[in-house]
């Protein structure tokens, strides 16, 4: 009998939200996603110890800059090798508002890929959806380094990304539910707020239903989920990049799932075309709260985990 996963599979690209090559290996996606936090998790598990122990040995004199790229970079070889398709690997989060250092840090990613054979067709480079992350994005793409958008909670962020040409972006489904749900305290409805009526599905379908009825070619891609009710509310959209914890609920449950996302029905009622550039983007984002604080509680809790992992790769060498 087939699973939900695997029915998933029939209408969106499954994307491992994980560091973890033996969740991979478990779970077969087509794509595979990482992030500082994910990073830092995975290193310290006993299994990726050598891959950490050979990134200090080959680089004894490199700053921690150097070797966290190394250590992404020796990371998204051995997802490479599980996965068909692409890894995202991002860049450092304190770059967020620095637009040149963002794309210098990107080609050098990119070149240390290809020392490794790895074409820039399987690597997507993660950028924070600031205005800055997002012009770094325009002049990668021109470029031929294909972009991933994170930390993307709103509509306005998402046409500025589309009209930079990103690649894909990934708006995160769960981070924007848990600022609702804290938000309304004790009158959260929990079983009225799930499944479609969920604030974060309601966010991405907004943005996928304007995409597709304007045949915008971003790819949509969403992230940070928080139940299975968010994802199956999801079906549909192009990518959905899950946990090895919820990919594993989906394998486990017989239930019929069908799509609710489908570019004919985006098509049929297209939404209201909207400007995008610096104004529109800056004001539109100050207008919707939940956006602007989780986007700035975003950098905030990325740029901690990187200096956690600047620490423990410091560690071993003054040990």
């Amino acid at each position: 009998m087939t699973n939900q996963l695997e029915s998933l599979r029939a209408y969106t690209t499954v994307v491992a939200d994980t560091g973890d090559v033996q969740a991979m290996r478990t779970y077969r996606p087509t794509d595979a996603t990482t992030n500082p936090s994910l990073i830092l998790k995975a290193v310290q598990l006993d299994a990726y110890r050598p891959l950490l122990e050979t990134v200090l040995r080959d680089h004894p004199d490199a700053g921690p800059a150097t070797l966290t790229d190394h250590l992404l970079i020796a990371l998204g070889c051995e997802i490479l090798r599980i996965i068909p398709g692409r890894v995202s690997t991002e860049v450092d989060a304190r770059l967020s508002f620095d637009t040149q250092a963002s794309i210098e840090r990107a080609r050098r990613i990119i070149g240390l890929y290809a020392q490794q054979g790895i074409g820039r067709d399987r690597v997507l480079i993660k950028l924070a959806s600031t205005w800055e992350g997002i012009q770094a994005a325009r002049i990668l793409e021109s470029e031929g380094i294909h972009c991933n958008m994170t930390l993307l909670f709103s509509l306005p962020q998402a046409l500025a990304c589309a009209q930079a040409g990103a690649t894909l972006i990934s708006p995160f489904v769960g981070r924007i539910y848990d600022w609702h749900k804290k938000a309304a305290g004790a009158e959260w409805d929990e079983s009225a707020r799930s499944g479609a009526n969920d604030p974060g599905v309601e966010s991405v379908e907004r943005i996928y239903r304007y995409y597709k009825a304007y045949d915008i070619p971003t790819e949509i891609m969403g992230a940070s989920f928080r139940n299975i009710g968010q994802i199956r509310a999801l079906a549909g959209c192009d990518l959905l990049t899950i946990s090895p914890e919820l990919m594993g609920q989906l394998a486990a449950d017989t239930e019929p799932l069908s799509t609710r996302l489908t570019v004919e029905s985006a098509k049929a009622q297209p939404p209201e075309w909207m400007a995008s550039n610096e104004v529109a983007f800056r004001t539109e984002l100050n207008q919707e709260a939940m956006a602007t604080e989780k986007l700035a509680e975003g950098i905030r809790v990325f740029t901690a985990d990187a200096l956690k992992l600047d620490a423990l790769l410091a560690a071993p060498r003054t040990a």
